[in-house]
């Protein structure tokens, strides 16, 4: 089985790598499965948790299969940090330990789904300290290198091939996870949140906020990306920054929108999921591409489901490869 810690084949050329959508707001919503604290990573722990699991990736592997894509493979890790475990009644041992259960299920996965034609790279994803809505209670780039080298450690541990800090609410919390996944060896992507505007929770600019990041590291992340937004509130910071041809915007290599146009402040008083438009959402995708040919990885965030990466699928990847139904 190929190992890409060194050599993430999504950016060694044109081939598009999807990824899954929304898996928390997937298992409650759609699945009615109760996740204390949004955590899915529990679910690692039995094997009827782990065939939950492998039942919501499967319909997304099946998809890169059929088009000839390749996967990011991701781990059900997001609320796996220390705050979110000891919450949930994990020790440091033990979520360590499930951390590194999360890329064997993963590991499994990849070596069931892994063909010449759809290559799976397998992504340990973090996420943040605190809210992935807020930027409250920040901590200094050292104070979240060493709250998030454990994580990342078990991940690295786990034969991951990289890491993916999703939902960055501010800067300094992503030089530090760049930082730690440095040290530990891994290549890591840094995607950034953003409200409405376009900017970060924390008011940061994307521009500012990945110049900041990549000056701080001496450019250590792999490469960046976008989630839990609509595409509506972040096309026009990528235009103004492509029209201008500055070097932060090449950075950003995937997108992983939300279904749902709405804010995040709405979003978390929902009681129920809006799936918005999965046409819509793939023919979007299809116009960021073109305007940023370098986005190669494809994904969904909060009320996406299989059915929004199959349009994602449809309207970015090569039409030799129909879909099926």
């Amino acid at each position: 089985m190929p190992r890409y810690r060194h050599a993430l084949p999504q950016l060694s050329g044109p081939k598009v790598f999807l990824a899954d959508g929304g898996l928390e707001t997937t298992l409650v919503f759609l699945a009615g499965i109760d996740l204390p604290g949004f955590a899915a990573f529990p679910l690692v722990a039995d094997e009827g948790g782990r065939a939950k699991l492998r039942g919501y990736f499967r319909p997304y592997l099946a998809t890169a299969a059929r088009a000839g894509a390749g996967f990011v493979l991701d781990t059900p890790t997001w609320r796996a940090n220390a705050d979110w475990g000891e919450r949930l009644g994990y020790s440091a041992a033990a979520l360590a330990e499930i951390n590194r259960q999360s890329v064997a299920m993963a590991a499994d996965l990849r070596d069931a789904w892994t063909t010449p034609e759809t290559p799976i790279v397998l992504n340990g994803v973090l996420g943040p300290r605190g809210d992935g809505y807020r930027a409250d209670a920040r901590m200094s780039a050292d104070e979240a290198q060493g709250y998030h080298a454990a994580q990342i450690e078990a991940f690295r541990d786990g034969e991951a091939d990289m890491i993916s800090a999703i939902t960055m609410t501010y800067p300094e919390e992503a030089v530090g996870i760049a930082r730690a996944a440095k040290a530990a060896g891994l290549p890591a992507a840094i995607s950034f949140t953003v409200e409405t505007d376009g900017r970060l929770p924390s008011g940061d600019t994307l521009k500012a906020a990945i110049e900041q990041v990549d000056r701080a590291t001496a450019n250590a992340p792999a490469y960046y990306m976008i989630n839990c937004a609509h595409p509506l509130h972040f096309e026009d910071a990528l235009a103004a920054g492509e029209s201008s041809s500055e070097p932060w915007v090449h950075r950003i290599r995937g997108i992983r929108a939300n279904a749902s146009t709405m804010s995040h402040a709405e979003l978390d008083a929902m009681t129920e999921l809006d799936s918005g438009d999965p046409a819509d959402l793939g023919r979007r995708y299809r116009a960021l591409r073109r305007r940023l040919p370098g986005v190669c990885v494809m994904g969904g965030c909060c009320g996406t489901d299989h059915r929004h990466i199959a349009a994602i699928c449809e309207a970015c990847v090569a039409p030799a490869h129909p879909l099926a139904a």
